[in-house]
């Protein structure tokens, strides 16, 4: 076993599988990360040049996008020099400045969109008064959007940084707080019963605001079978679709997590360990572009 003193660095061996088409893989990531920044940063521009862009709903997906920056560059910068210098380990500070980055960027990104639900049901329900509760209210969204996931799980990093390590061996290419536990000497029962109640934390009040949102929505809905409403109902689309995006990801995250996935082929546990934190940046961009420019 090794000497608790000596592990001050870990070594991430999924990236084994890629040193055969290093070349490859470094190109795929770097377009891949390339790709989100200008999606991204143009969609960013627009929403700020745009005066008639400076509603609500755009304000908070300018927040999505600034929140895809920062997750996708979690890992991909990290991805590529690792495939460029050929060094496959990461230092002990460096593994838990990528989980806290990690594990914020996904908090965030799943309160970006109750707070999204939140928009559409008062633009839905409350028509009329939609401007009035928004102007007020908005600040206070965005400002809790961000606050609140990098308040809440730095309780739970605060406990995994006390933590003393006998194993230094990550089967991922980058760390998630999960992993990080695994590897401790020392009974993590109580880390363990912390990460649960967090999760609990970090996604019930978002799945309730969600449920909630939607729910009136429909109701009001099928309530009256307007044009306005169908209309209004349209503009969920994209949202529908950032959330189902989202929860591919998270579900193929903790599948990945909890099932033997040996057999299965390098490129596909690949795929699936890297969807959340690269397919929301991606795709949300085109989404809502696409529903900018029908509009335009």
């Amino acid at each position: 076993m090794t000497n608790v003193s000596e592990v001050t660095s870990f070594h991430l061996s999924a990236y084994h599988g890629m040193d055969d088409l290093k070349p490859m893989y470094f190109c795929i990531f770097l377009i891949i990360y390339l790709t989100i920044i200008v999606e991204n940063v143009v969609l960013i521009r627009l929403i700020y040049h745009e005066k008639s862009l400076h509603e609500p709903m755009y304000l908070l997906v300018c927040n999505l996008a600034v929140n895809g920056l920062y997750g996708s560059t979690a890992l991909l910068p990290a991805v590529l020099s690792n495939l460029l210098l050929r060094s496959y380990d990461i230092s002990l500070a460096l593994c838990q400045t990528q989980i806290y980055a990690v594990h914020t960027y996904a908090t965030t990104e799943f309160t970006i969109l109750a707070a999204m639900s939140y928009d559409r049901y008062v633009a839905i329900c409350y028509p009329l008064l939609y401007h009035a509760i928004m102007s007020q209210r908005l600040v206070k969204l965005i400002v809790f959007t961000w606050l609140y996931p990098f308040l809440a799980f730095l309780t739970v990093l605060l406990f995994t940084l006390q933590l003393r390590f006998c194993e230094r061996t990550i089967e991922k290419l980058y760390c998630m707080n999960y992993v990080l536990v695994k590897l401790a000497c020392s009974d993590t029962s109580i880390v363990n019963i912390i990460g649960l109640l967090s999760a609990v934390v970090y996604t019930v009040p978002q799945i309730c605001m969600i449920f909630y949102s939607y729910a009136h929505i429909l109701r009001v809905c099928l309530a009256s079978f307007s044009k306005s409403k169908l209309k209004a109902l349209r503009t969920c689309t994209p949202h529908l679709l950032a959330i189902v995006n989202y929860a591919i990801g998270c579900f193929l995250e903790i599948a990945l997590s909890r099932f033997n996935t040996t057999d299965l082929p390098y490129q596909t546990k690949l795929f699936l360990s890297l969807y959340f934190l690269i397919f929301p940046p991606i795709l949300n961009p085109a989404i809502y572009g696409l529903r900018i420019s029908c509009l335009g």
